[in-house]
């Protein structure tokens, strides 16, 4: 009996010892407090963006505390006006990775915060933010908001590398693998040359698989899809040079009319060129040099006819090197044939025709080709016609 009463005893002492040691061992999420009080910007501040690397917003807050003495991790929420924070807009970690109580975040990101707001390029809309603390799993949201009053870029603020045009109305249809590419003419400036078709969608895209950013016209403004399938026509179907400057997110349509061989001596396009598609053009003449007292005259350039809201004007388009006056070897290299844009002029920045192509003496004629497209530096080539 007395065996029994104290086995009892020692039975309930370590169910006791076990009970307790559990509530000891079992983990509680350490405690955090919520920012008290926004510091910067402004309870209700203005930002004009601007396109820079560099150009950033400083935002500032009270510290959190944990109750464990570990410093916590901090979040700026960004939501639109009627929002809670409980769906984010954007959500951007505090400077050193969360650590510190505030954040230095750039106009880039602000701008696409806009975007995601529905603020439109160049536009000024409003969206509010606050900042969360958190230490482990356990998240506190500040009481505070500030109110930001954001105008967006004009361009945008993540300028494509590349860029190319797809869609029904483009030469390559809707299959984005055969869409065309531009030429980089500068940073964020982009053009091409290409045929559209009236009334059919065409659009840009920076990408033909991966991550893609689609890009439209809206009258003369560029403006980015992000979600579905960008939609722009034209009225008049032809070639046409594009001209898309990402960096104020504006564009240029002209509408080329015609391209032809200009020749020096007559002052006129003698050799008209046809469109070959992707920017390519191509002609076939007879090319008699002219008989001067000083020699032959051989001297070339190409012209190119543009409209524009119903306006013509003129392109001369000619070497790089303005300073060129010599024929070409019988090995010439390829630089000599690159094609730069110039204004017009009858006898300023001009190639020289090879002898061979005198066709008062050889009999030869010769095809013309111009290459203005994004699959190599614009250039030309100057070969035997076919009789």
């Amino acid at each position: 009996m007395k065996r029994n009463i104290f086995y009892s005893i020692i039975a309930v002492c370590i169910a006791f010892m076990t009970v307790n040691c559990s509530n000891e061992l079992e983990y509680k999420e350490p405690q955090v407090t919520a920012v008290t009080q926004l510091l910067s910007p402004n309870k209700e501040q203005s930002a004009k963006l601007v396109a820079s690397a560099t150009a950033s917003m400083f935002f500032e807050w009270a510290p959190a505390f944990c109750a464990d003495g570990y410093e916590p991790v901090y979040e700026v929420l960004f939501d639109l006006p009627n929002g809670d924070f409980s769906k984010p807009l954007y959500v951007v970690p505090s400077d050193d990775n969360g650590a510190r109580h505030h954040a230095t975040i750039t106009h880039k990101i602000l701008d696409k915060v806009a975007q995601k707001a529905g603020i439109a390029n160049a536009e000024t809309g409003t969206v509010i933010w606050t900042v969360v603390a958190s230490r482990g799993v356990k998240q506190v949201k500040s009481a505070e908001h500030g109110t930001l009053s954001i105008t967006r870029l004009a361009g945008f603020a993540e300028l494509p590398t590349q860029l190319f045009i797809t869609g029904e109305g483009s030469e390559g249809g809707a299959d984005i693998q055969k869409a065309l590419r531009f030429t980089s003419t500068e940073s964020g400036v982009y053009e091409i040359f290409t045929r559209l078709e009236a009334g059919k969608n065409y659009y840009f895209v920076d990408n033909k698989e991966g991550i893609i950013r689609k890009f439209y016209l809206s009258g003369k403004a560029i403006k980015e899809q992000t979600e579905g399938t960008p939609s722009a026509t034209v009225t008049e179907g032809g070639v046409y040079r594009i001209t898309l400057d990402f960096n104020i997110a504006a564009s240029v349509l002209e509408k080329v009319e015609s391209v032809g061989w200009y020749f020096s001596p007559s002052g006129k396009v003698d050799i008209p060129l046809s469109y070959q598609g992707n920017g390519i053009w191509q002609g076939s003449g007879a090319t008699p040099f002219r008989q001067e007292g000083w020699g032959r005259d051989e001297r070339y350039k190409f012209e190119m006819v543009v409209s524009k809201e119903g306006t013509l004007k003129t392109i001369h388009w000619g070497p790089v090197n303005s300073g060129l006056d010599s024929r070409p070897s019988d090995n010439e290299g390829s630089d000599y044939f690159l094609v730069k844009q110039w204004n017009p002029s009858q006898w300023d920045n001009k190639w020289k025709l090879h002898g061979i192509f005198d066709t008062e003496k050889t009999g030869n004629k010769t095809k013309f080709t111009l290459y203005l497209n994004g699959d190599a530096p614009y250039h030309h080539t100057t070969e035997i016609a076919q009789q």
